[in-house]
């Protein structure tokens, strides 16, 4: 079990993807387990062209102590957590810093540009060079494609969430997560979310 203990306070988590992704639940979900715990979470998103795939952002300080400014500062990312590869790129660049941490998922999602032919989409293998050149330490992750095996697409949201709580950077303990879970799901369902967080633990902490 990981110590009710920030490494930093307050820490800095970005929680990022496009539109349509569900990374905003993700975000939910965590602050949610953190409060959970009594720490204080604050919340804070932007959201692009989200009804068109367009980036959508969100903001985590947590905190030991007091309620902080929703907007994490320039540079000041702990930890970046990215529903598409490309994303992760991006919020690296504004975001980023030395000891900065990604977890991304691999799989991409094209924006129409790419689909039609007028831009190009950098390979898997430019990806994770330019995002391991970027931060300290990286995972990547398949978590759709798990996702899709385990039952539905939406599960990969899931599977973030346990690789977050898997690099132990934040006290993200399972109990809590199965706690808020039980008050939306039941039986069968409530088992599938419980898979697809655990198999994101052990992505990262095999």
């Amino acid at each position: 079990m990981p110590e009710l203990i920030l490494k930093q306070d307050p820490y800095n988590v970005i929680i990022t993807g496009v539109g349509g992704q569900g990374n905003v639940m993700t975000s939910r979900t965590v602050g949610n387990m953190l409060s959970a715990l009594g720490f204080h979470v604050t919340i804070g998103e932007t959201f692009g062209a989200s009804q068109r795939g367009g980036s959508v952002m969100s903001h985590l300080r947590i905190s030991n102590t007091s309620s902080w400014s929703p907007q994490i500062p320039l540079g000041r990312a702990h930890m970046v957590v990215s529903m598409e590869p490309t994303e992760a790129i991006r919020v690296l660049k504004d975001y980023g810093n030395p000891t900065v941490r990604v977890i991304t998922n691999t799989r991409p999602f094209y924006p129409v540009g790419v689909i039609s032919g007028q831009i190009s989409y950098p390979s898997d293998r430019e990806i994770r060079q330019w995002i391991t050149e970027l931060s300290d330490t990286a995972w990547f992750i398949d978590a759709t494609d798990k996702a899709v095996s385990i039952g539905a697409p939406i599960l990969g949201n899931v599977i973030m969430a346990g690789a977050l709580a898997g690099t132990g950077e934040l006290p993200l303990l399972r109990d809590a997560f199965e706690m808020i879970m039980a008050t939306r799901f039941s039986g069968e369902k409530l088992e599938k979310n419980l898979e697809a967080f655990d198999y994101g633990v052990s992505a990262v902490n095999p």
